[in-house]
């Protein structure tokens, strides 16, 4: 999920605004197409409710965001089929799946045009995809339909109550966490996703021998990963400091802007040990 710049990241600007979850510019109210059922589905996500006892910082805010109505119509007509309401309770990968296979947790997944093209290249894998922005989850709706992506699920909500909630202990074969957003300012770096309690969370919910990877165009944040995932005594660095971006996640359009403007990015791959 590349959230580098305001126009491809709601919660890059300044101050929040409270709004409708389906609200868009100019509007204080919901596209009319949009049924009863549906609205009270998102209506949920627009402040993802805290499990007793809770204190974490989210890493996300909400703000009214432009939807298309593509995107919009996407989530009236797919979200039962292809999405997994968050409960906090356990989920069963294959009940969710309709099969036993591997699965894959990516966290952030934008408007899924990675995840589209890893869950096509990988069909003996399961992901699921948690994102919280309507038009990002109507976006990976659409690729699903279009794509006829049977390996793919989606939760929409708060990333660090699905994993505390709903993904057990020692049952992932892997986690992709792409372009985070970097939140660049100093006094912001506390809501990066990276950090060490939550590495820990996800750390305890893969399996041994699975594996974590990152990867980031901000370098400050690369550094900050590295030290996060090496200081977890659960992983262990597949490469000597950064890793070789491998050959299952694509270049993004953004990526391959940024790497001609001389931009950095990198990867960092580290495995569950026992």
């Amino acid at each position: 999920m590349n959230t580098n710049t305001p126009e491809n990241n709601p919660a890059a600007a300044s101050a929040p605004a409270a709004a409708s979850p389906l609200a868009t510019p100019g509007s204080e109210a919901a596209p009319a197409a949009v049924s009863p059922e549906t609205q009270a589905a998102l209506a949920s996500t627009a402040h993802a409710p805290n499990s007793p006892g809770a204190t974490h910082i989210r890493s996300f805010v909400h703000r009214r965001g432009h939807i298309t109505q593509g995107q919009l119509a996407a989530l009236e007509r797919l979200m039962g089929q292809w999405s997994i309401p968050y409960a906090p309770r356990r989920l069963d990968p294959a009940a969710a799946f309709g099969r036993q296979a591997p699965t894959v947790l990516e966290i952030g997944f934008g408007m899924g045009e990675t995840t589209e093209k890893i869950a096509l290249a990988r069909p003996d894998d399961n992901f699921l995809g948690v994102e919280v922005f309507n038009a990002g989850v109507g976006s990976l709706l659409r690729r699903i339909e279009d794509s006829s992506i049977p390996n793919l699920r989606i939760v929409q909500h708060d990333a660090v109550e699905v994993v505390r909630d709903m993904i057990a202990p020692d049952s992932l074969a892997g986690v992709h966490i792409y372009f985070p957003d970097p939140w660049p300012k100093k006094r912001h770096h506390k809501r990066r996703l990276i950090q060490p309690a939550f590495i820990a969370l996800l750390a305890s919910r893969i399996a041994p021998g699975g594996y974590i990877h990152c990867a980031t165009d901000w370098e400050d944040y690369a550094v900050q990963m590295l030290e996060v995932l090496g200081n977890e005594p659960q992983f262990a660095n597949t490469a000597d400091g950064y890793a070789p971006r491998p050959d299952y996640r694509p270049l993004t359009k953004f990526e391959n802007r940024g790497l001609r403007l001389g931009h950095g990015v990198w990867d960092l791959i580290f495995k569950r040990v026992a």
